[in-house]
């Protein structure tokens, strides 16, 4: 009876089940992931009109696994109507949020403003990371380690993925943005496997600010993005890193922001 126990016991440690993988033959088969990146100026659209609601209707409609928001605002002003836009946005889209203030004002309630991540998929561990940025708030004060960079690690059905959301500087002068850039470059070295960078870059994908972060990252082929209402500059980016395939992008057609959000089908292990 003991040798029958011990001969069940190994079988079953022998199976794929029991070691915690995936069946023979799934393991490198491809898994798409469709992702959304989003400047949502606060809420205001191409018509200088608050409405939230709109752009919760432009991220519904695309179907995203993963969105990465830039210009958040979290009981910032009245621009916003006071509102946490996050936890609104989470609700009436029905994903979960990672907020990643940039700036964090102490009061009741407290007044933040920065990037979001909203995901379909689980979300194993999140961080805000810090980059150089000159503050819009000070103008006196010197490029400094700012948060604002949002990283979320999503569970898809091929394991984990770094995602990440930023808005580099926007000022003429490139100098902040490669510093951006090269900041960037130093978190995503940090992290192993496939990574998906979403944000507004404030700059064309040829800009040579830009040029050391396709080293690591491929942007995906879209048009311009900004101003919303006749796109001239593609600002906005989906960018992936090695491993990870961009099976189509396109700029949505939304007048809910005074940016347009760019939608792409990735597809990992590809």
């Amino acid at each position: 009876m003991r040798a029958l126990l011990i001969t069940l016991l190994t079988l079953l440690a022998a199976t794929p089940a029991a070691a915690g993988t995936t069946p023979a033959g799934s393991a490198h088969r491809p898994v798409a992931l469709r992702v959304l990146s989003f400047n949502t100026h606060t809420g205001i659209g191409a018509d200088g009109r608050l409405d939230l609601d709109r752009v919760a209707a432009t991220i519904r409609a695309a179907r995203p696994d993963v969105v990465g928001l830039q210009e958040v605002d979290v009981h910032w002003s009245e621009r916003s109507g006071f509102a946490d836009q996050a936890r609104e946005l989470a609700r009436r889209t029905g994903l979960r949020v990672f907020f990643a203030p940039i700036y964090d004002e102490p009061g009741t309630p407290r007044r933040r403003y920065g990037v979001a991540v909203l995901s379909a998929l689980p979300v194993l561990r999140t961080e805000n990371h810090e980059i150089t940025r000159l503050s819009t708030q000070d103008p006196t004060l010197p490029p400094t380690p700012m948060p604002g960079f949002a990283e979320a690690v999503v569970l898809t059905r091929g394991g984990p993925v770094h995602v990440y959301s930023t808005h580099l500087d926007h000022r003429p002068d490139p100098s902040v943005r490669a510093a951006q850039v090269a900041d960037t470059l130093r978190v995503l070295a940090r992290a192993n496997g496939p990574k998906v960078l979403l944000g507004d870059l404030n700059a064309e994908p040829g800009a040579p600010e830009l040029a050391p972060l396709w080293t690591a990252l491929r942007s995906a082929p879209t048009g311009p993005t900004y101003p919303a209402g006749a796109p001239a500059e593609k600002l906005d980016h989906v960018a992936v890193s090695p491993g990870v395939r961009v099976a189509s992008a396109t700029v949505v057609d939304s007048a809910a922001s005074d940016h347009r959000p760019v939608l792409a089908d990735l597809v990992l292990g590809s």
